[in-house]
């Protein structure tokens, strides 16, 4: 396979595949630096643009993949999962998408598969962890002796900014529960909606990739280099603590939504009781305004001057004698 040159001092947003479908080559020296001369690299790592009919021809193509791999690579669906097979480990990971993605921010999926010698990669939208270790790479500032170290870093990154969503999300929480001790919980219910949305889809990766990992810790085990267990063991840990973290803030948005709703009908109850006590009170006036309004022969009071006022009256003190007693049923449940 041709292997494209690598792209310098390039950005995210600029970063775009060559003739071969692929966005960068990076070739690694042995002490993890980045070596400019690729027959003085140790290892390389390579990321294609899976969307790029150029780039699923080329990883077709490849011989050094296993079959099982490549099928991996080009399956046109999405679904998490990492295993091992002749040397490579390979996967379907989730990772954060960035801003000024063309598709709502969200989660991507980053697929990649590695030995001892090559790494490579693939994704179908600007991917926040891989372009933050692309960056770190062509800074200078990290160095990776092997593709392992790589993938570890590229996790801890993913892992990195879904922690960071579950802290936004546990802040947002914060600000509703305030909001809804103090009685301003009125405009809450949509805000909480829409964290709980947001919450059950990392709270769902952050599930995936903790049984992920210790899937693959379990079933692997003795196949796998001492170098990779631990760090299938370090992701495996980590993975599992913001799966917890996750049902926590799960736990404590339905409480939320919980206590909301049970003042949603606090207040409902209590407009009913108003309704109810102001149907029981024009209940009485109503029939004697219709009794008195009906045009037949025999009407009392008709040729009394104060008729009006004394039927007013009267159906104000009969009015006020069931406000009293509906009051008294109130305070007595």
């Amino acid at each position: 396979m041709n292997i494209a040159p690598d792209q310098q001092g390039s950005s995210p947003q600029s970063l775009l595949p060559d003739e071969h479908g692929l966005y960068f080559t990076y070739h690694f020296a042995a002490d993890g630096t980045r070596a400019r001369d690729a027959t003085q690299a140790r290892w390389t790592w390579r990321s294609y643009h899976l969307s790029d009919m150029r780039a699923r021809r080329e990883i077709a193509t490849e011989e050094a993949l296993p079959s099982p791999v490549r099928d991996a690579f080009l399956s046109v669906g999405h679904g998490c999962h990492v295993d091992l097979e002749e040397n490579w480990l390979y996967g379907d990971l989730p990772d954060l998408r960035h801003d000024y993605s063309t598709e709502a921010r969200g989660l991507g999926h980053f697929r990649f598969a590695f030995n001892d010698a090559m790494l490579v990669g693939g994704r179908k939208q600007p991917l926040e962890s891989v372009d933050n270790i692309r960056r770190t790479i062509e800074n200078g500032t990290r160095r990776f002796r092997s593709p392992a170290e790589l993938i570890e870093a590229v996790m801890n990154q993913s892992l990195d900014g879904m922690a960071a969503e579950l802290a936004a999300l546990g802040d947002d929480l914060d600000g509703v529960e305030d909001r809804i001790v103090s009685d301003a919980w009125h405009n809450e219910r949509q805000a909480l909606i829409d964290a709980r949305r947001h919450l059950v889809v990392v709270h769902r990766q952050m599930a995936t990739l903790a049984n992920l990992f210790r899937h693959l810790d379990h079933a692997h085990h003795d196949d796998l280099p001492d170098a990779i267990c631990d760090m299938t063991a370090r992701l495996s840990h980590r993975a599992q603590t913001l799966h917890h973290d996750g049902e926590q803030l799960q736990a404590r948005a339905r409480l939320l939504q919980d206590e909301l709703m049970a003042k949603l009908t606090e207040r409902s109850n209590q407009l009913l009781y108003i309704l109810s006590v102001m149907t029981a009170v024009l209940l009485p006036m109503t029939i004697i305004s219709g009794l008195f309004g009906m045009n037949v022969g025999g009407l009392p009071l008709v040729d009394t001057p104060m008729g009006f006022w004394l039927v007013s009256a009267v159906s104000l003190l009969i009015a006020a004698g069931v406000y009293l007693f509906v009051r008294r049923l109130g305070r007595g449940t």
